[in-house]
């Protein structure tokens, strides 16, 4: 576990890697430790956003979710493994980002899950669709959007495992999802 003492804004990348038979296959595809990435605003991680299953017994439903530690998918899987980075943000960042992800998910039905693009990225081809993304590009999109990086930070394809070299970043938390708790 590693903890800090933080000030100023910020929002946080998580990766999980939560024990679904898809993590598992990806784990075993890509030969990452996490296969999942979400993004938050709120340092308690009790709301995350990402690109997932919308019914924790469903890998086949996806799209846009708001995803918490000891609920869905997390909360099915109480031993989640997870890496917490905390990024640094100025406060028109941080309000912009705020609403964005507000805004996404009051028109969540807008938006489906990129299973063709995660399938294309296995082949390293970039797919993407309009409303439509896989975790990790979700999050990347994000950071770049708001220009917390830049579009050169990653490539077009960005697995869960390369958000956390973030310029910037510092890691504040490893361990047990479930176990998190904000200093």
């Amino acid at each position: 576990m590693i903890r800090t003492a933080h000030s100023g804004p910020a929002v946080f990348v998580v990766v999980t890697q939560t024990g679904t038979i898809l993590s598992q296959i990806l784990r075993v595809v890509t030969g990452d430790a996490y296969n999942h990435a979400s993004i938050s605003v709120d340092d308690s991680l009790q709301t995350l956003y990402s690109f997932g299953r919308r019914h924790p017994y469903n890998p086949i439903w996806g799209g846009f979710v708001q995803e918490s530690p000891g609920s869905g998918t997390f909360g099915r899987f109480a031993d989640t493994k997870a890496r917490v980075l905390r990024v640094p943000v100025t406060e028109e960042q941080y309000a912009q980002i705020k609403q964005h992800l507000e805004y996404m998910y009051q028109d969540r039905q807008r938006y489906h899950y990129n299973y063709l693009g995660l399938l294309m990225a296995f082949f390293h081809r970039p797919y993407r669709r309009e409303n439509c993304y896989y975790c990790s590009e979700f999050v990347r999109d994000v950071l770049v959007r708001y220009d917390v990086t830049g579009p050169d930070a990653f490539g077009e394809i960005v697995k869960p495992m390369e958000l956390l070299e973030l310029s910037g970043s510092r890691e504040i938390y490893s361990g047990i999802l479930s176990r998190y708790t904000a200093s």
